[in-house]
């Protein structure tokens, strides 16, 4: 994988981070139902911080 392809990646990752982070999709989550006990808003913004961060290991990891 070149550099830059890898650099474009990352940018496409934190604007897709931004996207789901951003308050109107959080809206949609902040619900009064829990997953497993949590708050589904919490249980939401912590899958997609995890998501973010295999995204980017992944790209950076390349093959």
């Amino acid at each position: 994988m070149r550099k830059g392809s890898v650099g474009h990646r990352l940018l496409a990752v934190f604007a897709f981070g931004g996207l789901l982070l951003n308050a109107p999709l959080l809206g949609i989550f902040d619900r009064p139902v829990t997953v497993f006990g949590l708050p589904l808003l919490y249980v939401y913004v912590f899958a997609v911080w995890i998501a973010l961060i295999g995204l980017i290991a992944w790209i950076i990891e390349g093959r």
